[in-house]
C-alpha cells in the first residue's frame, strides 16, 4: 500500500484547484495601482500605471503570472471599486476573458480606530483579501454592484440631465434672488427681468453698483442658457416612443397602465431599474432604492433609525413624490386607503413618515405590474395592461 505525503497531498491539491490569480485596482486621476496575489496571506505584488493605460495592465497580469510562477492560461479575477470611472474598464477586463467584480465602496469593511493608518498599499491588501474572502463563499464580504449594458447606461441620460438641468436651474435663480437681496432689492425673476433690471433702486434711490449689475446680467445670461437646453430636452421627451420589444419599452408602456404615473415616472423607473435589473423580491427592491429600515439594537437599546438611504437615489425621490401623486388620482386604491388608515390623521411628520412606507409598497406594486401584469388593487387603469 502506497503512503502519501503531505507534500504529494498539497501538489495533488494544487493540481485539482488551478491557482487564480487576484487582481485589485485603484483608480486614480493619473495613475492606478494595481496589486497582484493569488490567495490569502501572501504579500501583494504592487504596480503602478498611467491612468486609463489598459494594454499595460495586461502586460502586467503575464508579469504577474510569470512571477507567481502560475500557468499563462490561468483564470484572473479583478475588482474595482465603482466611482468616477464608471464601467468602461470592467468592459475591457471582460473582453480579454476577465472575471471582473465592480465593488460598492460603502459595503467594504474597514477598521473602526479613531485613527486608522489608509494608504493606496495597504487599500490594495484589503481588497484583495475581501475578493479572496468572496471567492471562497464568503457573500457578505462586500455588495457587487451590478453593470449595465452600454444601451441600458445609456438610457438613463436623457432623465439624468433633465434632472441636472432643474438642480441647476433652480441653483442659478437663487443665486439671482441672493445677489439682489445683498442690496435691499427684489425683483421676479421672469422673462422681464433685465428690464426690471434697469430701473431697480437700491434704499437711497441709486441704480445698483455696476460691479452687481455685471454679475447679475451674467447669472442671467446662464439662465437663459439653461432655459433654451431645458426646452430642447422637454420636447426631446414627449417625442420618445417606447419599444415595445424592448424590455425597457414594455415597462415604459406597464408602467403609464395606472391613472397618475406619466411618461416622465415611467421612463425614469424603466430606465434606472426595471428595463434591465433581475429581481428576485420585493425586499431587494427596497434594499436597491434605499427605501428598507435600518432599525438599530444593542443590549436594552432599541430604535429605528428610519430608511437606510443606501442606494439609486434617483428612483428614491421619484418614488416619494409619485407616493403623493398616488394619494391624489387613486383615492379609492387598496395603497391609498391603507395610508389614510395607518397616517391620514396623524401629524404632519407622521403622514412624511408614511409616504416613505407607501413610496415603498408603491414601488414592489409597480415591479408586479412591470413583471407579471398586476395591476394595484383598486387602482384606476387608463388603459389595458400588458400580458
Amino acid at each position: 500500500m502506497t503512503t502519501m505525503t503531505r507534500t504529494d497531498q498539497s501538489t495533488a491539491s494544487t493540481s485539482d484547484h488551478p491557482v487564480t490569480l487576484l487582481v485589485a485596482f485603484e483608480l486614480g486621476d493619473r495613475t492606478w495601482k494595481l496589486g497582484f496575489t493569488t490567495g490569502i496571506g501572501q504579500r501583494p505584488r504592487v504596480r503602478q500605471l498611467p491612468a486609463g493605460a489598459v494594454d499595460r495592465v495586461f502586460d502586467e497580469v503575464r508579469r504577474a503570472k510569470a512571477r507567481f510562477g502560475i500557468p499563462g492560461e490561468a483564470p484572473v479575477v479583478s475588482c474595482y471599486e465603482a466611482g468616477r470611472d464608471g464601467f468602461w474598464l470592467h468592459r475591457a477586463l471582460v473582453a480579454q476573458q476577465v472575471t471582473n467584480y465592480v465593488v460598492d465602496s460603502s459595503s467594504i469593511e474597514v477598521p473602526r480606530r479613531a485613527r486608522r493608518a489608509k494608504t493606496d498599499k495597504l487599500d490594495l491588501a484589503g481588497l484583495l483579501r475581501l475578493l479572496a474572502r468572496y471567492l471562497a463563499g464568503d457573500r457578505a464580504a462586500w455588495r457587487v454592484v451590478r453593470v449595465p449594458s452600454v444601451a441600458a447606461e445609456d438610457a438613463r441620460h436623457a432623465e439624468r440631465s433633465w434632472e441636472t438641468l432643474q438642480t441647476e436651474r433652480t441653483r442659478v435663480i437663487n443665486r439671482l434672488k441672493g445677489l439682489l437681496t445683498t442690496a435691499g432689492v427684489r425683483l421676479r425673476v421672469d422673462a422681464r427681468f433685465l428690464e426690471r433690471l434697469e430701473t431697480a433702486r437700491v434704499w437711497d434711490g441709486t441704480p445698483l453698483p455696476p460691479g452687481l449689475q455685471a454679475r447679475l446680467r451674467q447669472s442671467w445670461a446662464h439662465l437663459t442658457f439653461l432655459n433654451e437646453q431645458r426646452r430642447a430636452l422637454k420636447r426631446a421627451r414627449t417625442t420618445r416612443v417606447a419599444d415595445r420589444r424592448t424590455a425597457t419599452g414594455r415597462a415604459v408602456s406597464a408602467l403609464q397602465t395606472p391613472v397618475g404615473i406619466g411618461p416622465i415616472g415611467a421612463w425614469v423607473l424603466a430606465t434606472e431599474i426595471f428595463g434591465w435589473r433581475q429581481i428576485r423580491n420585493g425586499r431587494e427592491l427596497g434594499a436597491l432604492v434605499g427605501l428598507v429600515p435600518a432599525p438599530f439594537q444593542s443590549g436594552e437599546t432599541s430604535h429605528d433609525l428610519g430608511i437606510t438611504r443606501a442606494g439609486n437615489k434617483h428612483v428614491r425621490r421619484l418614488m416619494v413624490q409619485l407616493a403623493w401623486s398616488w394619494l391624489r388620482f387613486q383615492p379609492q386604491s387598496a395603497l391609498a386607503q391603507w395610508y389614510q388608515r395607518r397616517f391620514g390623521g396623524g401629524s404632519r411628520r407622521m403622514r412624511r413618515v408614511g409616504i416613505v412606507a407607501l413610496a415603498r409598497k408603491l414601488l414592489i406594486a409597480l415591479w408586479r405590474l412591470v413583471k407579471d401584469g398586476v395591476v394595484p388593487e383598486g387602482a384606476v387603469v387608463s388603459a389595458p395592461a400588458h400580458s
